[in-house]
């Protein structure tokens, strides 16, 4: 592979295994904000960072509740991929299992955390430590697919199209690109459910994150505007409870661990004990088991031209 794949200047490849990566502030021109450190204080990502043991399971747990929901790790039409681009990747779940579907092309994992791994990666896998809001430290045309999912709380609203348009750039001609977003739609929602949602949104865009759910209405048309052609766009209901069986009981986990690492923020941005918001917790799970709640994500993909 040439040096110029992982970096604009000079370099090399790294070997297998190797997960020394150029920084993304050292590589890249015309970034998303202002060039500089990618301080955790200065990020809007108002969850743990995936090194806390807890974040890292929950976002395992949420890997195999989205993988139950698609029935399939991605929907977009991928055929032999000689190189996938993973932006966000987490814990690297995703992209290890692409690893195995694809064991000819390279896998590469881009995240602000170093994944903390159980085993050695793949052989076909490389970790690139960045900052999505430094841009993408890669060249034009890179990749056949590229894959970013659940990246609304970690990303201003502001950077989306600009975002988006990067992901395009690193994608080769004839390759896919695929967003997933969940936001705030439930239904049937109940009284608690609802306040809790709102609680969270108002508290999200007080950080400049998307609380209405404009981001997972707008992937197609971010797709769109960044030049992309066969868009298909997604709505994909999944119930959240015990009613709703293994997966329902997955997604309604996933989202009250994502509730419960918000609720020391939001008690402190409204003035509420926290107890009486873990309290409000409890009421939405029994009222989503009462009322048959479903929550949606949406998943939209893209080919350039």
């Amino acid at each position: 592979m040439p040096w110029w794949f992982f970096k604009h200047g000079g370099g090399s490849e790294p070997a297998p295994g190797d997960e020394s990566m150029p920084a993304a502030g050292e590589l890249i021109s015309g970034p998303l904000r202002e060039r500089g450190p990618a301080a955790e204080s200065t990020l809007p990502y108002p969850l743990p960072l995936p090194k806390d043991m807890r974040e890292i399971d929950r976002l395992d747990l949420q890997h195999y509740a989205l993988r139950a929901v698609l029935r399939a790790n991605y929907l977009a039409p991928v055929s032999k991929p000689r190189r996938i681009l993973d932006a966000g990747c987490g814990t690297g779940l995703w992209a290890y299992e692409l690893c195995q579907e694809f064991p000819q092309a390279l896998v590469v994992g881009l995240d602000i955390e170093q994944i903390k791994q159980a085993t050695s990666p793949p052989a076909n896998f490389r970790f690139v430590r960045a900052n999505l809001l430094d841009g993408l430290p890669f060249a034009n045309d890179s990749f056949d697919f590229v894959h970013q999912r659940l990246m609304a709380l970690s990303l201003p609203i502001t950077c989306w199209p600009v975002l988006v348009r990067d992901l395009a750039r690193v994608t080769a001609p004839g390759g896919w690109i695929e967003l997933v977003e969940g936001g705030p739609d439930v239904a049937p929602a109940g009284p608690a459910t609802q306040e809790v949602f709102t609680l969270i949104g108002q508290y999200l865009a007080s950080r400049g994150l998307d609380g209405h759910g404009t981001i997972a209405h707008s992937l197609g048309s971010y797709l769109e505007d960044a030049g992309l052609s066969a868009i298909q766009q997604h709505v994909v209901a999944v119930p959240m409870g015990e009613w709703g069986g293994p997966l329902g009981r997955l997604v309604a986990l996933d989202l009250r661990e994502t509730f419960v690492a918000l609720s020391e923020r939001v008690s402190q941005r409204f003035q509420i004990p926290r107890e009486a918001f873990e309290a409000l917790l409890q009421t939405m799970q029994r009222e989503c088991n009462e009322l048959h709640t479903s929550y949606h994500f949406s998943v939209a993909y893209g080919q350039k031209r």
